[in-house]
């Protein structure tokens, strides 16, 4: 149903219809979103209590996101929400040109395309029905945190 209205929308935790939320994760392990940065507490109950006491907080490790991580992120999410993207929204928000923006990324569907899983002409691009199941896969040639480790096993290692 919300994927339908076009209110549905991913996070590290999944889906949801609470889309911009800040996420305060709490205890062990737990992962936050606030604004344009991400954290997590200590993984061991140990170090979590130890931090806690000694600096009244139990974060371990952040990341502050960048332009390019937003960008990013906004695109995944739209194909992972809606299996479709028009790129004309997406250039219009970041004042981008899609294709020149992702020059090194789109060659990374071709496979995709000639199975005839995904669809993609000038400003759209789109995920077959057969494909949904592997819209992670077909997501991380999106991801730069991905690039280095994108190879001919990443279908096993994901599915």
């Amino acid at each position: 149903i919300a994927q339908r209205a076009g209110v549905l929308h991913r996070n590290f935790q999944g889906y949801t219809t609470q889309g911009e939320c800040d996420l305060l994760g709490l205890g062990v392990s737990s992962i936050s979103s606030v604004g344009l940065a991400y954290s997590q507490n200590h993984k061991e109950l140990k170090d979590y209590y130890a931090a806690i006491e000694q600096q009244n907080q139990a974060v371990d490790k952040g990341l502050s996101l960048n332009q390019d991580d937003v960008i990013r992120g906004t695109v995944i999410k739209q194909l992972m929400c809606n299996f479709s993207l028009d790129k004309t929204p997406i250039e219009q928000q970041f004042d981008i040109d899609f294709d020149q923006y992702f020059a090194n990324d789109l060659p990374k569907l071709d496979l995709f395309i000639q199975d005839g899983l995904v669809h993609m002409d000038e400003r759209h691009i789109e995920i077959k029905s057969q494909a949904k199941l592997l819209i992670r896969n077909i997501c991380m040639s999106f991801d730069a945190y991905m690039a280095k480790q994108l190879n001919k096993q990443r279908f096993s290692r994901v599915i």
